[in-house]
């Protein structure tokens, strides 16, 4: 028998002769912590990791090895080629190593809301309220326009924190759209798109919050009021919303995405051999199972969470809602919350008789069992952004970006916007690129004269890291909309692709013309750039809309033939 060829693990044994072989192998010796710095530090080659990592997952398909793959480069580069060093670095290291980034109170507390989440889901369930609200939702939602139409709300709705939607809508949601054979891909699409665009022009959201203290302390700038200017400006993010609800109304899709959906409405919710959470049924077990049994835990999860955070941020110490919510720690507030609101679900159930204490403990592991996959994902993640971090990425991308700010100003925002797109695509972290992006831009504009020219920069910097961040792989977002719609990491992403790099080509000529409304003019007259680069998203659509019109035209479902026919 004729033995196959394992593409991805040539690939990754090419990838690993490579680094070694242009390494120069030379011993770093004595390691002064204080002044030691690898060969490709603050270069072009410090981004070498990531782009490694990415490349392999869309070439090999293989989430896990890529990104193993790109935090080894990472480690041999910090580590000049010395392996021992490479070992110590990638497992050990303070703040980038996996070790370290376990031992990581923060991340911790993220690992274990994912659990408690995991749980929530196993629990409602176990109960049967996911499969009674199914068919709740089956009566009520008559379409796929309409499940699809009524995640995206649910989404909107849930503005608190990327984390806590991509999950919650994808547990609620996920009957509904399977009963309407809406692909996973598409699903995951929704959720994703319904995270972090909605949270960064929420003013009461984590992401708020991390963009209000990203602003360099005594550049006299009001970093909450400036948040609330942006949001007009962000582009991608609004754009990104028009466009699922023109894609979900109008019933087209283009990419990879048209194939997913053309096999969802033929039965295939998930196009490719990979099926996660494929044995997971969301069929009822108990005949006591109630729409009230989804909607009470999820409505108690939103306000504990939402209390969980304003808590850690003072509020029930005399700080007012909004300022407790800037000064909020999402980590500690999301665990608290799920931490609490698991304890009144267990109350919940058992008053009404629906769950028996030994089902609840068998829940336990099978939530933790759930939610293996996007702890791995994330967790290794992290670990490569930690890589990255050593080798100096952020001073290379200031450098960059500082060195063409003064003479290029008006097309700065438009600059800006593709450099946190590629930092966030690069890095998989929205936060990390405001973190490195904000302080430059602020420093770029200190006169109090080019303050819209300000407001619109960072708002490209916001869009940009969203932007990226959905393109990403390796982003902790991206990874949780696919564990929270079940779907394949690797098809949520390469489905995705096309969508966000439309949104952000046209979010960059927005970007050029609100440049040069805001250089020129220094006056609000740079909001015309908005309804503009709305009705140019819209446009655009359109046009593609109609070029895949002329394509073979998708099976109609069962359901909305019937609807036709009536």
């Amino acid at each position: 028998m004729k033995q196959k060829t394992n593409l991805p693990f040539l690939i990754v044994v090419i990838a690993l002769v490579g680094v070694l072989v242009g390494l120069s192998f030379r011993a770093p010796g004595t390691i002064d912590a204080e002044t030691y710095q690898p060969a490709v530090y603050s270069t072009l080659g410090s981004l070498l990791p990531p782009v490694i990592a990415i490349a392999l997952a869309l070439i090999t398909k293989e989430v896990y090895s890529s990104l193993f793959v790109g935090i080894v480069t990472g480690a041999l580069l910090y580590a000049n080629g010395n392996l021992e060093l490479m070992l110590n670095t990638m497992l050990f290291k303070e703040e980038a190593g996996m070790v370290s980034k376990l031992a990581d109170s923060w991340n911790v507390g993220i690992l274990v809301f994912l659990v408690i989440l995991g749980i929530m889901v196993a629990l409602m369930n176990q109960v049967g309220g996911s499969a009674a609200f199914g068919v709740w939702a089956s009566k009520h939602i008559k379409t796929r326009v309409g499940a699809q139409l009524a995640t995206v709300a649910l989404g909107v709705m849930i503005f608190v924190d990327d984390y806590f939607n991509c999950l919650t809508v994808g547990s609620v949601m996920r009957p509904v759209t399977d009963r309407h054979n809406v692909s996973r891909a598409k699903l995951a699409y929704l959720i994703d798109a319904t995270a972090a665009p909605v949270c960064i022009i929420a003013p009461v959201s984590s992401w708020a919050a991390a963009v209000t203290s990203s602003v360099p302390e005594g550049s006299g700038i009001n970093g909450f009021s400036m948040f609330l200017n942006t949001i007009p400006f962000n582009f991608y993010a609004l754009t990104t919303l028009l466009m699922m609800l023109i894609l979900s109304v109008m019933q087209f899709d283009f990419g990879p995405m048209k194939l997913h959906e053309r096999n969802a409405l033929n039965g295939d919710l998930f196009t490719t051999p990979e099926r996660p959470f494929g044995d997971v049924s969301d069929e009822r077990t108990t005949p006591y199972g109630a729409v009230i049994d989804l909607v009470f835990p999820v409505i108690a999860l939103i306000a504990c969470c939402v209390m969980g955070m304003v808590y850690t941020g003072g509020f029930f110490s005399g700080e007012s809602f909004v300022t407790a919510f800037a000064n909020a720690d999402a980590s500690v507030g999301l665990v608290l919350g799920s931490v609490v609101t698991l304890l009144i679900t267990f109350v919940f159930y058992m008053t009404r008789g629906v769950m028996t204490f030994k089902e609840f403990t068998d829940c336990i592991p099978e939530g933790f069992k759930a939610m293996v996959a996007p702890i791995l994902i994330l967790t290794m993640a992290w670990t490569l952004s930690g890589m990255t971090g050593l080798l100096g990425a952020k001073y290379f991308v200031h450098d960059l970006v500082a060195a063409s700010a003064g003479s290029v100003q008006m097309f700065l925002p438009a600059i800006i916007f593709l450099v946190a797109v590629f930092l966030a695509f690069s890095t998989g972290t929205s936060w990390g690129t405001f973190a490195i992006l904000i302080p430059i831009v602020c420093h770029v504009f200190e006169d109090p004269s080019y303050y819209q020219m300000l407001v619109i920069s960072i708002s490209a910097c916001l869009a940009g890291a969203v932007c990226g961040d959905h393109c990403s792989p390796i982003s902790d977002t991206t990874i949780m909309a696919s564990a929270g719609a079940h779907s394949d990491h690797v098809n949520h992403v390469s489905t995705q692709l096309p969508y966000a790099l439309t949104a952000a080509a046209v979010s960059f000529v927005g970007y050029l013309l609100a440049g040069f409304l805001g250089f020129t003019f220094q006056s609000n007259l740079a909001l015309v750039a908005t309804p503009i680069t709305l009705a140019l998203m819209f446009v655009t659509l359109m046009v593609l809309r109609n070029t895949f019109a002329k394509e073979e035209p998708a099976p109609v479902a069962a359901e909305d033939a019937e609807d036709a026919e009536e």
